[in-house]
């Protein structure tokens, strides 16, 4: 014969069957099987409520949750109550019996609460009609979150398998709350660092922009004007006849120097700030960037590039130019690829951004966590700046076979309006 592994008090009745809804152990278990995992409040205390009242063939009940700042204790979710009396019981800390329970952590039992001279608002559980009432505290780690009230219309004692019965599974929801309230916390921990991480990249960026506009306006032009006057007192001389070769040479050399110098800071403006990004857009500025990087060390690329069906928030598109460039980066400093290939295409409304080469490749097991000389830092990074505007990165590569990173911005991001969220940037 099953039976259902649950050692209850003497006066107690054992429960043999195991598909016994009554089983006090399978209850239980239900309960703790139902909110496993969820992180939604409102679903753990409903399914919480309904698995109790069933039980106890009740059908009236509901859950009052403690608000610590005004310690007020009110329903949050109930059964067979009416509207009024749900909305007009709102106790104190301390206040009638679900208020005791909620100050002291400990159960009340009753046969009949519409006699009881501690009950609040008497009028009220009398126009619901209520006679038992048993109201149990939802706690963990000694602290208190509201409690379970769970009412009849005829009076009723209560044996002592019902009390062990609603403790657990008090004790089974005041778990699964805190673990709801912590996670509501982290997700907006996480939001607020996402806020703060657009702040601040939304400020990097504006000083990387206004660097490039002064290297522009003034370094870049400077330069410009050295090597021009470089380049006539070279002719200069030439016309003047000047015989000095040391002094020629010195002429050349600092032209031909300045000359570089001035390539290098127009580079290092086009990285700080790509102007066509600003002009023409994304692609344009994606196009030219990987080919001004990768053509001249003899890399073939191609490209597959979709044009863009909905417009980009500036911040995403600096994101995704961001993106390429730390692909486009690893690609330089590791892959020893010959070929790349760049596209952005839409998948079922997903936008996808990709760049594999056929370099060496690598195990992506020795880059699960950055090393600490950097190795690995560069994907990290990749992969934070997508999680944190709401896209996905990935990496498909092997040791010989070379190496496809991939973006995702996902439909529903642009069907929700979830856009314009913080980024992360390194």
């Amino acid at each position: 014969m099953d039976v259902c592994r649950f050692t209850p008090p003497k006066s107690a009745n054992f429960c043999l069957k195991r598909d016994d809804k009554t089983c006090p152990m399978l209850v239980v278990s239900r309960v703790a099987a139902a909110i496993s995992g969820l992180s939604n409040l409102d679903a753990i205390l409903r399914i919480g409520l309904d698995t109790t009242l069933e039980f106890m063939n009740w059908v009236v009940g509901g859950i009052m949750l403690l608000d610590e700042e005004t310690n007020l204790l009110c329903y949050h979710v109930y059964r067979g109550l009416s509207d009024d009396y749900a909305e007009s019981m709102c106790l104190n800390l301390g206040e009638g019996i679900a208020g005791r329970v909620a100050q002291s952590g400990k159960a009340i039992f009753l046969e009949d609460i519409s006699v009881e001279p501690k009950a609040a608002k008497l009028d009220l559980i009398a126009k619901e009609g209520l006679k038992a009432f048993v109201s149990v505290p939802l706690q963990a780690k000694e602290r208190v979150f509201g409690v379970m009230n769970c009412a009849n219309k005829f009076p009723r004692l209560f044996t002592e398998t019902d009390i062990h019965l609603l403790h657990s599974i008090g004790d089974q929801l005041g778990i699964a709350i805190n673990h709801a309230n912590l996670y509501e916390q982290l997700k907006k921990e996480r939001e607020r660092y996402r806020q703060l991480a657009r702040q601040v990249i939304l400020a990097q960026e504006g000083e990387r922009k206004r660097i490039a506009r002064e290297l522009h306006d003034e370094t870049s032009q400077t330069l410009a004007g050295l090597a021009l006057n470089l380049q006539a007192m070279i002719e200069l001389a030439e016309m003047l006849g000047i015989q000095n070769e040391q002094f020629k040479a010195i002429l050349k050399k600092t032209h031909a120097s300045t000359v570089q110098v001035n390539i290098e800071v127009s580079r290092l403006i086009a990285d700080l700030r790509p102007a066509l990004l600003d002009i023409l857009g994304l692609i344009p500025a994606i196009r030219q960037y990987i080919e001004s990087s990768l053509a001249p060390l003899g890399i073939q690329i191609n490209f597959r590039l979709e044009e863009l069906k909905k417009t980009l928030l500036p911040e995403e598109e600096v994101t995704l130019f961001r993106w390429v460039q730390g692909a486009v980066g690893n690609i330089i400093q590791h892959a020893q690829a010959k070929n790349v290939l760049v596209s952005m295409l839409y998948r079922e409304g997903d936008l996808v951004l990709q760049v594999s080469d056929d370099g060496k490749g690598f195990n992506p097991l020795h880059l699960r966590n950055p090393g600490e000389r950097g190795r690995g830092y560069g994907l990290f990074n990749m992969k934070e700046r997508m999680n944190l505007i709401g896209a996905s990165c990935s990496v498909q590569t092997e040791p010989g076979r070379g190496t496809t990173v991939t973006a995702v911005i996902p439909n529903e991001r642009w069907l929700s309006g979830k856009r314009g969220a913080a980024y992360a940037e390194d």
